[in-house]
């Protein structure tokens, strides 16, 4: 053990400046036996420090090391277990209880004696020592400064017996007087015993003279005792000093402790009062409102500019105090209660007085609106807004206060902002659109014509006269149409391009004024009421809907904002809220444009598209958008029943029978259609529409001039057939309409056979007996006959022959010819100039005839010099002369 002792201190507490005083093999109770040492030390430097150290063997070596250190302050019962018997077995409590069982009894109690004597002589501190042997610590003397003394030949432990019986080096003194002894006796190398002998008789000699003297000196020794006694009265004195001046430094140690333990109260109270100090200059900053902002919320002037600003800062800045997160606690505090009930009471004063005068100003637009209608009574323009929403967006960051603060009086505020100028814009509206009516009809007479009456051109009637004035016009078109039978020259309709380009003025004037209109104010209601419109929406809501109950669906708790969605449909609610009125004056416009001239179905069609297609790129899901577009489905409608009383006219025309048709009035308002349609529709994005038309009108044009060339009585059918179809092949040629090409070539083809097969019908009657006679000859070559054989039927003969072609001599030739011309100038029309076409055509014809008559006569009647009467070229005289005299 004392060999261990020595190497603890060597390896492990003299590189620590600490010293070793006692050591006890222990291992913990009730586990698997793992030896380690319990070590008792001090420091070697001041203040001293006792400690109880834990040390283990390595598992990697032999060499030892620290495993856990205790302060013995920090002990507070040492439990021996058993007082009376020997048991190796006692427990530390430290901060929890340790076990330990010793190797033996006596390391045990030597440990708990040195814990013992180290407690008395350092700390002074009750530690309990439980089932400890009284015996045992009544032999244990009292621990003083003198008995412990400082220097390290002496301990507090029984350790210095050990130490006795350690070996010792010899000093320097010693080994020369050894040396010094042994160079006496050279002999004593080689003699050891005779060495010995000579060293015990001088320390006998040495002995006798120390008794002697000490004999001799038995005075001095009495004096000598004498002194040790008043030394150990001195020594007594000191120790009453020392044992006076603990129990002084003890009464000062307690003051020191009461000094700290006051420190320490002093240093939580400062820290206390720091973090306190913290939350006030928090609730100072954070929810304390200037004087300034409360003056202004309370009193502010909000008509003014400056006014207006002092305000909306003021109102910022409460809502910065209302909505300061406040720390855990705060709300507890009587102060913040009382300051948020202030800031409530403030906001609700000022929510109040801000709505009070906005719904203030919302009436003054209206009269002052209202005053600057006359001037635009006689003026085809809506009045400018622009002024009235410029002064209101000096709320919209109030606004924005008060939709996040108090939203019932942001509803309400909404509400009657409707309510006030939806009234306003119905009468700008309603004004401008009689406006618009008036100068589409022109003077007061046609004012009444259509419905109107009153310099304010109010519309009168109802829907069904409407009606009584579309079946009117209808019937003024037939009407026109069937005179065109008697009127060559006239036009399919009695308006002419510059009235339909005044009405395509006025109504793009109409939607121009109003889309701006309705675009200024979609904006100005997403600023002012602080509603976002340029998000996606998932869909739009129909105009039944009621908007109250679209609001107050959205309004599930007040003060809680809308989602982006709900804020687009909200502006799209107000806008057909203040705006309910466009699109029945719409519908109105249209209806009365379509009654004056149905052709102007094509202009609003164009016109409406390129509006819609303009609204939709802004924003497809915009008031503007669905209100046009709902508009262009009423105008889409009202061009295909163009279409369709086109198609009906065609099939009621009816015809002279007294007078040659020419050119079907229908054909004729086709191409007044088209050409109208095509300068139209030009670049225009509804083409589909048209081409889609297109196809219904030819077909129906195609069917209705069949059906009245069957009808025709005074005008041969293929005559109506060929002047109609070389109208349509015209009319499409000039056009040039991509979508009609294939019945442009149907036209075409129509007019050709048509006219092929009038000349020949018509070829048939100035040489009828030849024709006759040689129509039977090729009868009988196609019965089988050989065409040489001919001549010898008796019936077709070279003598019939002869007297066949002798009825039809040059003169008579010229003469059948003549009364040809004069038949077929009666059948044609003037206006299609076909005449000489047709008779170019007769004169191919005749001239085919002719040569195939030649040829006829050539092989059924070889060698029997026959020939015709008149040659290719009196007969190319004959219609040359006729021509020119016509």
């Amino acid at each position: 053990m004392t060999a261990i002792k020595h190497a603890l201190q060597r390896d492990i507490f003299t590189p620590n400046d600490e010293r070793l005083l006692s050591i006890v093999n222990v291992c913990k109770a009730g586990k698997k036996k793992k030896n380690c040492f319990l070590c008792a030390t001090v420091t070697t430097e001041r203040p001293v420090q006792v400690k109880v150290v834990k040390v283990k063997k390595s598992d990697k070596g032999d060499f030892y090391k620290r495993q856990i250190a205790w302060a013995l302050r920090d002990l507070a019962v040492v439990d021996a277990k058993d007082a009376i018997k020997e048991n190796p077995e006692f427990d530390l409590h430290f901060e929890k209880i340790y076990k330990w069982v010793a190797s033996s009894t006596a390391e045990k109690n030597a440990f708990i004696s040195c814990i013992w004597k180290l407690n008395q002589r350092y700390l002074r501190k009750k530690i309990d020592f439980v089932h400890v042997s009284s015996q045992l610590l009544e032999e244990l003397p009292k621990v003083t400064e003198e008995s412990v003394p400082s220097g390290e030949n002496q301990s507090v432990t029984g350790g210095d017996e050990e130490a006795v019986d350690e070996y010792q080096e010899l000093n320097a003194r010693e080994e020369q007087d050894i040396e010094i002894m042994m160079e006496g006796c050279e002999y004593a190398i080689s003699n050891a015993e005779a060495f010995a002998e000579r060293l015990s008789r001088e320390l006998q000699v040495l002995d006798g003279a120390n008794i002697q003297s000490i004999m001799a000196s038995e005075k001095q020794v009495n004096i000598l005792m004498k002194l040790l006694d008043e030394a150990l009265k001195e020594v007594d004195q000191i120790e009453l000093k020392l044992s006076s001046y603990e129990e002084m430094l003890q009464s000062v140690k307690e003051q020191m402790d009461q000094i700290s333990e006051s420190n320490h109260l002093i240093h939580l109270s400062n820290t206390n009062n720091v973090k306190l100090l913290s939350e006030i200059e928090f609730l100072v900053n954070h929810m304390d409102l200037a004087k300034g902002h409360i003056k202004a919320l309370q009193e502010g002037d909000l008509a003014s500019s400056r006014g207006i600003e002092a305000c909306t800062n003021a109102a910022d800045a409460l809502l910065q105090c209302m909505n300061v997160a406040l720390r855990p606690g705060h709300d507890m505090l009587l102060a913040v209660k009382q300051q948020q009930q202030r800031f409530s009471d403030l906001r609700e004063h000022f929510a109040r007085r801000l709505a009070s005068h906005l719904n203030n100003v919302f009436v003054q637009q209206g009269h002052d609106q209202s005053s600057t209608l006359a001037q635009h009574s006689v003026e085809l323009t809506l009045p400018n807004h622009h002024p009235f929403h410029r002064d209101l967006l000096r709320y919209a960051k109030l606004m924005e206060w008060l939709k996040s603060t108090d939203y019932g009086k942001y509803e309400g505020l909404t509400k009657n902002y409707m309510d006030y100028l939806s009234r306003l814009y119905e009468r700008e509206i309603k004004d401008f659109f009689e406006v618009a009516k008036i100068k589409m009809t022109g003077t007061t007479k046609e004012s009444k014509k259509f419905g109107l009456h009153g310099s304010s051109g109010k519309l009168t009637g109802s829907t069904s006269s409407l009606n009584k004035l579309s079946v009117q016009s209808s019937g003024n078109r037939r009407s026109q149409s069937s005179s065109l039978l008697d009127m060559g020259n006239m036009s399919a309709s009695d308006l002419d391009v510059a009235d339909r380009t005044k009405f395509d003025k006025i109504f793009e004037q109409v939607l121009s004024e109003l889309e701006p209109l309705c675009l200024a104010e979609q904006d100005f209601i997403s600023k002012f009421f602080k509603l976002q419109q340029h998000q996606s929406m998932p869909g739009t809501m129909t105009e039944a809907e009621d908007l109250d109950g679209g609001m107050s669906s959205r309004q599930h708790n007040a003060g809680t904002p809308l989602p982006v969605s709900s804020e687009k449909d909200m502006i799209r609610q107000m806008m057909i809220k203040i705006f309910r009125c466009i699109e029945p004056e719409l519908n109105n416009l249209i209806a009365l444009g379509d009654k004056i001239d149905s052709f102007n179905s094509l202009y609003m069609l164009v016109k409406m598209s390129h509006h819609v297609w303009t609204a939709q790129n802004v924003d497809p899901a915009s008031f503007l958008s669905t209100t046009l577009g709902n508009v262009l489905v009423t105008v889409k409608r009202n061009f295909d029943k163009c279409i369709s009383n086109q198609i009906r006219q065609m099939e009621e025309v009816k015809i002279s029978k007294k007078s040659k048709v020419g050119i079907l009035p229908f054909v004729a308002e086709f191409e007044e259609f088209a050409g109208l349609a095509e300068s139209i529709f030009k670049n225009a994005e509804r083409r589909g529409d048209l081409d889609k038309a297109y196809t219904k009108l030819i077909r129906g044009v195609f069917v209705n001039v069949e059906k009245v060339a069957n009808e025709s009585q005074k005008t041969p059918r293929d005559v109506v057939m060929m002047e109609n179809f070389h109208h349509i092949f015209a009319t499409l040629s000039r056009l040039k309409i991509s979508c009609l090409e294939a019945e442009k070539k149907e036209a075409k083809q129509k007019y050709t056979d048509h006219l092929q097969s009038y000349v020949i019908y018509s070829l048939g009657q100035p040489l009828e007996k030849l024709n006759h006679f040689f129509e039977g000859v090729e009868a009988r070559v196609a019965q089988g006959i050989r065409e040489e054989e001919v001549s010898y039927q008796l019936a077709f003969n070279k003598q019939e022959l002869r007297k066949v072609i002798k009825e039809y001599p040059g003169k008579e030739v010229k003469k059948g010819l003549d009364n040809l011309y004069k038949k077929v100038d009666k059948h044609l029309c003037e206006e299609e100039n076909l005449l000489q076409v047709v008779w170019h055509s007769m004169q191919d014809e005749f001239i085919r005839q002719y040569k195939h008559f030649e040829g006829l006569i050539a092989r059924c009647y070889p060698g029997s010099g026959v020939t015709m009467e008149f040659t290719i070229q009196d007969i190319l005289d004959y219609c040359s002369s006729i021509a020119q005299s016509h």
